[in-house]
């Protein structure tokens, strides 16, 4: 494995991308905010909420892949888009808390859920390469998300975003999610 990929996002009144519509899917929300920064890998431990017009922060870190296989990691790899396309000025961050239930499980039956029943992994593939994404961890840092799941894609692939969305939201595994948040971006030129 690579090195894990530290965030911070944070919504407020600056940042690269602009909010374009925030849809809270069920739980708490977020306070609304016009903007979002996403900083990777580098002296933003020291933002906080409620300082230079932010109004929340939320950070995570890519680690292992715990839920794929050695063949559907190689085959997400081989498909994957970078983030950062000149293209892709869309984005979606969705943070996503998933229910105790979810966590008691042990591996093999979340990977069972997620992967057989749900199909998560295979369904994600066929929106490859059109539309990239990175996948954050946050539940062992205390966070009030478990995931936050950052999307990147170019306006010509809106219709396929929607339909992984919606596909996912109406798979077994979604039965566990008790917070989840679906925030639309552009990004400015």
């Amino acid at each position: 494995m690579t090195s894990p990929i530290r965030v911070t996002m944070t919504g407020g009144a600056r940042g690269s991308w602009r909010v374009t519509r925030t849809n809270q899917v069920t739980g708490e929300g977020l306070a609304a905010v016009d903007r979002l920064a996403v900083v990777e890998d580098g002296g933003h431990d020291h933002v906080a909420a409620g300082r230079d017009g932010i109004s929340w922060v939320l950070r995570g870190y890519t680690s292992n892949s715990r839920y794929t296989t050695a063949a559907e990691t190689a085959e997400l790899r081989a498909k994957q888009a970078d983030l950062g396309r000149p293209e892709a000025t869309l984005a979606a961050l969705i943070p996503i808390r998933k229910s105790v239930e979810w966590w008691q499980l042990a591996q093999d039956e979340r990977r069972a859920i997620l992967a057989e029943q749900s199909r998560h992994i295979s369904i994600g593939l066929e929106y490859l390469p059109g539309v990239a994404r990175r996948l954050y961890h946050c539940r062992e840092l205390g966070e009030p998300f478990d995931f936050l799941t950052w999307f990147e894609y170019p306006p010509s692939e809106s219709g396929a975003f929607e339909r992984l969305v919606d596909r996912l939201r109406a798979s077994q595994e979604w039965r566990y999610v008790t917070r989840e948040l679906d925030i639309r971006l552009i990004r400015d030129r």
